[in-house]
């Protein structure tokens, strides 16, 4: 099958979609599946082999410039070229490219009024772009923000289009008013231009449904998956260090409920005495959240357990593999229902059972996985509960690691993912509805 499949860098981290996206082209690639999968904005930053092309379209500084300024709507593209070539935005993307929503509302309505916005000559160089390459036989969207993408791929080669749902939702939500009411409406009445939606998990198709008006017709799940490449469950007395190790591993941020872990930390460690314990966190750290990771080391100084964190950076994959590793169990207590959960499976393909509140995507991945537990959301003194009840439990933490491993290779590895997603094309160029629930 030959597949366009179209990826949103997001200016220069190492992002959930943009790994979940490269992931799934490898896999296909590696199955005989013509996949020819090029960025927009910027370069993609997976942590695996990258096999997107060079080329990126509506380039983040480009985009920029035409919003902001008539004169660049009309410059000719060989000037267009210099600006978006790829070293250049990875050299300016994380300090003149945002991925801040509230910042962000003009250029996101810009891009959902597609053609006939300010960014036409965008969209008319997508099409000359698209034109010049084989002719794809199926088209996926990465977002739900992309929509406006569809009208004039469809228009211009005739084949279907599909658009993923994988947490976009995070990022309307945050656009500031009139803009998130207006970027709505836009996305709502292109809903009937794209043949299939495919949602990352059953929550995800369900609230992305309801918020789009999208018919249970054109929905599809295909859960996530990650490449087994390099998980391995370290032997029991290697996976448990003394001291006892409890991991973060997401971007620092508000939403993502570091805050929440460390006074769940502060609370257990007033249960558990002197016994030696570690707060471990890594991930992507914008500027703009420095101060918020201050806060969360404050709080953790008032509560005399400042000398047990750590912040451990952003990773690539091997410092990710071996952040693992250390790990004895792992939370990300988001404070929004989080509709993907990579980080999960990439901790339990690494045999460490979790504690995630019960909301968005982690009820599904826990409880089809059995790999951890689920506490009541926003909740610290329930997360420290959780994280307690795995400290004093060695026996069933270890069978709950054992049955997290093994939950990931039974459900989630990108293999899965893969063949599913094969099964919904082939049902969208057969002209059959979609299939609804994921069978995960």
């Amino acid at each position: 099958m030959r597949i366009l499949q179209i990826t949103a860098g997001a200016a220069g981290m190492y992002c959930g979609s943009c790994t979940r996206d490269n992931a799934l082209a490898r896999e296909l690639l590696a199955r005989g599946h013509e996949v020819t999968l090029v960025p927009v904005y910027t370069p993609t930053r997976p942590d695996e082999p990258n096999v997107s092309r060079s080329r990126v379209l509506f380039g983040g500084i480009s985009v920029y410039l035409q919003q902001k300024a008539p004169l660049f709507r009309r410059t000719p593209r060989l000037l267009d070229r210099l600006w978006d070539a790829p070293g250049v935005l990875r050299a300016v993307a994380g300090r003149a490219i945002s991925t801040d929503a509230r910042l962000l509302g003009d250029l996101t309505v810009s891009m959902l009024n597609g053609e006939r916005g300010p960014l036409h000559k965008e969209f008319e160089k997508l099409v000359d772009w698209v034109r010049a390459e084989p002719l794809p036989e199926i088209i996926d969207l990465p977002n739900s923000l992309l929509i406006a993408l569809a009208a004039p791929l469809k228009r211009a080669f005739g084949r279907p289009v599909c658009c993923t749902l994988q947490g976009e939702e995070l990022f309307l939500d945050t656009l500031v008013s009139p803009y998130r009411d207006q970027a709505l409406a836009l996305i709502r009445a292109q809903v009937p231009g794209v043949d299939r939606f495919v949602a990352v998990s059953d929550y995800c198709a369900a609230f992305m449904s309801s918020l789009l008006g999208i018919p249970a017709s054109k929905m599809s799940v295909v859960p996530l998956g990650i490449s087994m490449d390099g998980y391995d469950r370290p032997k029991p007395e290697a996976r448990s260090p003394k001291p006892f190790s409890i991991g973060y591993f997401a971007r620092v941020a508000p939403e993502k409920g570091l805050h929440v872990l460390a006074d769940a930390y502060a609370r257990l460690r007033r249960r558990t005495g002197r016994v030696p314990m570690r707060l471990r966190a890594a991930g992507y750290l914008a500027r703009a959240h420095q101060s918020y990771l201050d806060d969360v080391r404050r709080f953790l100084e008032r509560h005399h357990v400042a000398a047990e964190f750590s912040y451990e950076g952003e990773l690539d994959r091997a410092g990710k593999l071996a952040f693992l590793r250390r790990l004895d169990v792992l939370s990300v207590p988001a404070t929004y229902d989080e509709p993907k959960g990579l980080f999960l499976l990439e901790a339990m393909a690494s045999g460490v059972p979790v504690v995630q509140p019960r909301r968005g995507g982690f009820t599904e991945i826990v409880e089809r996985t059995g790999g951890g537990l689920l506490v009541e959301r926003d909740d610290p003194e329930a997360l420290a509960g959780g994280l307690y009840a795995l400290h004093s439990t060695p026996e069933d933490r270890e069978a709950i690691a054992d049955r997290a491993r093994q939950g990931v290779l039974a459900r989630y590895t990108v293999a899965h993912s893969a063949a599913r997603l094969i099964e919904v094309y082939t049902s969208v160029l057969n002209g059959a509805p979609g299939a609804g629930a994921s069978v995960a």
